[in-house]
Order: structure tokens, then C-alpha cells, then sequence
């Protein structure tokens, strides 16, 4: 009879605590985290050579690219400035091929025929003038103006009474522009004031004496003398 007593008693606690033959925390059977295997010395020596190739293969075919880029560049540029030269050269062309024309109507019509090349080369003047205006080449007003060594160049002075000293008397050859650089300067000649006239004095150097008397009195009537 005490046996089975205990036997009650112990079937008793297990239905009281169950949690005492049931399974534990997860926290406890879990597996413990391995951490990684560090690469060896070798392994990471084989990594940076391997990365080292990989970006000297990418600075060359930089370099390569570049270089290309700088050629083509060059090129380009090349081609532009001969399509330049040559699109001058043929508005060149077609003021020669007037001038050729006015000299040849100059030579077949004579002395006759000047007034008709005289207009024939003011044409050609004025169409050489337009292609210049095309290529943003001004003239430089140079005559009348104050000297201005940015763009004038002069070879003498000439003095003058009728130009102001110091302004440009006579323009020698035409100063032009592009833009607003200089492309050549004006060569004029610049106006000096005139010279002072010579003040009147003796040939001898001597101060100028007037020799008339004029305090002295009249002849003395029916003498002819002066008086004493």
C-alpha cells in the first residue's frame, strides 16, 4: 500500500510540472556560429595580384582610349582650319578673277575704255571689302585722329598749321581689325605744330636805333641853318 502511494504521488509532480521532461530552449541546444576561416598569407597575396591586373589592364585601355581621343582631336582640328584656308583662298580667288577681267577690258578697249575699268575696280574694291566684313576685318580710321600707339605706327612727324599736333596727317597704308584684335596697325605720319616765326632784330645782333630826330626844331627861316 505505500508503494502505490508513491507511485501516485509521483505520477502527481509529473503532472504538476510538466516542464521539468520537456524539451529545453532553443538557446540551449543551438549550434554555436564557427566564424569564417581567415585566408591565408598566400590566398591574399593572389587576391591583390589578382586586383592589380585587373586595374593595370583597365589603365591601359584607358590610356589607349585617350590616346585616341587625341588624335581624332587633332584631326578634327586639322580638317577645320583646312576647310578655313580653303573657303579664304576661294573668296580670294574671285576678287582675282575680277581684277584679271578689269585688266583685260583695260587692255582691249585703251585709253578710250578707262572710265569703264575705273568703275570695274572700284567694284572689285567694294566686293573685296564685303569679304573681309564676312570675316570680322574692320579698317581702322586712322586721318584726323589722335596718335594712338595700339594701333598706329608712325615713321615721321611733319609739322603742320592745319592739323592739330599730336593727330594723324597723312595715312601711309591702312590698319585693319578681327574682332577686336589688331590684325595690323595703321602706318601714318603724325602732325607737329609749326615753328615759331623769327623775331625782327639787326643783322649785327645790336638793338634797333631810330636815327630821327623828331624833338629837333625847323630849318631857321632864310638862313638855312639851325639854330646854334
Amino acid at each position: 500500500m505505500p508503494a502505490k502511494l508513491f507511485f501516485m504521488t509521483e505520477n502527481d509532480d509529473f503532472q504538476d510540472n510538466p516542464a521539468t521532461d520537456a524539451t529545453p530552449p532553443a538557446a540551449e541546444n543551438a549550434t554555436p556560429e564557427i566564424p569564417p576561416a581567415r585566408p591565408s598569407p598566400e590566398q591574399q597575396i593572389a587576391t591583390l595580384e589578382a586586383e592589380k591586373a585587373e586595374y593595370k589592364d583597365r589603365m591601359l585601355r584607358i590610356a589607349a582610349e585617350f590616346d585616341n581621343y587625341k588624335k581624332r582631336m587633332r584631326k578634327d582640328i586639322s580638317d577645320h582650319e583646312e576647310r578655313a584656308r580653303e573657303a579664304v583662298l576661294r573668296d580670294f580667288l574671285e576678287i582675282a578673277d575680277n581684277l584679271e577681267r578689269a585688266v583685260g577690258s583695260w587692255k582691249e578697249g585703251g585709253e578710250k575704255d578707262i572710265k569703264s575699268v575705273q568703275n570695274g575696280v572700284d567694284l572689285v574694291l567694294r566686293l573685296f571689302k564685303s569679304k573681309l566684313e564676312r570675316y570680322s576685318v574692320t579698317a581702322i580710321e586712322a586721318k584726323g585722329q589722335p596718335f594712338d600707339p595700339r594701333i598706329h605706327d608712325a615713321i615721321s612727324q611733319t609739322p603742320s598749321a592745319e592739323a592739330t599736333p599730336g593727330t594723324v596727317l597723312h595715312e601711309l597704308q591702312r590698319g585693319y581689325r578681327v574682332g577686336e584684335k589688331l590684325l595690323r596697325p595703321a602706318v601714318v605720319v603724325v602732325a607737329a605744330a609749326p615753328p615759331a616765326p623769327p623775331s625782327e632784330k639787326s643783322p649785327a645782333g645790336g638793338v634797333d636805333i631810330d636815327v630821327t630826330d623828331a624833338a629837333a626844331p625847323p630849318d631857321t627861316p632864310g638862313t638855312g641853318e639851325k639854330p646854334s
